[in-house]
């Protein structure tokens, strides 16, 4: 099988029920999904099973939806059939709090990195943030485009905050808090919000 098709090579491209040019907002919106899921593999590589085999039970998971978002924002169809659902988004969120109970306490914001796979990890984070923005920015040409889709990529990001001082706290590393922050985790500040 060839795995080359000729047929963008006009720069247009196929969907879920036609077609478009390569520079779409559709495109750039599900590309960059893609984005995020090469470097979710990339921080997998960085992980030692022994120490984070729920971690990679997690991002493989993620992995997974993150090819059905890209499946959903690519599908332009009539009969449009959603992949992604609201159980994972739900799954997400009581990661996000358990990741949260497991760290220490958190005022300031910190500075990515620590280690190589939290500095990975805030890489997706932030690319997540990117798809998330141009997700919003399609959403305003196409209103059809799936509610969950964007509500899933924002949750994401948090999950990848979350989990990137999970890894530095399992692997002993301390975050570093930037020195200019104020005080923008307070306990009190989160019950208020909610």
């Amino acid at each position: 099988m060839r795995i080359y098709t000729r047929t963008g090579d006009k720069g247009q491209t196929s969907l879920i029920g036609g077609r478009v040019d390569k520079d779409d907002i559709r495109v750039e919106a599900y590309g960059t999904v893609d984005e995020v899921n090469c470097y979710v593999g990339q921080a997998m590589t960085e992980l030692d099973p022994s120490v984070f085999k729920d971690v990679l039970e997690d991002l493989e998971k993620i992995q997974h939806e993150l090819f059905d978002c890209g499946g959903d924002l690519a599908n332009i169809s009539s009969r449009r059939q959603l992949k992604l659902t609201t159980e994972a988004i739900e799954y997400l969120e009581k990661r996000i709090d358990e990741f949260t109970e497991e760290a220490p306490k958190l005022e300031k914001f910190i500075l990515p990195g620590g280690t190589k796979p939290s500095a990975s990890i805030h890489i997706a984070r932030t690319v997540t943030r990117r798809a998330e923005r141009l997700i919003v920015k399609l959403k305003k040409k196409d209103p059809e485009v799936p509610e969950l889709t964007l509500k899933y990529m924002n949750r994401l990001s948090d999950y990848f905050f979350a989990l990137a001082r999970i890894v530095n706290f399992r692997l002993g590393v301390k975050d570093v808090e930037y020195i200019r922050s104020a005080n923008v985790f307070r306990e009190g500040k989160r019950k208020e919000e909610k």
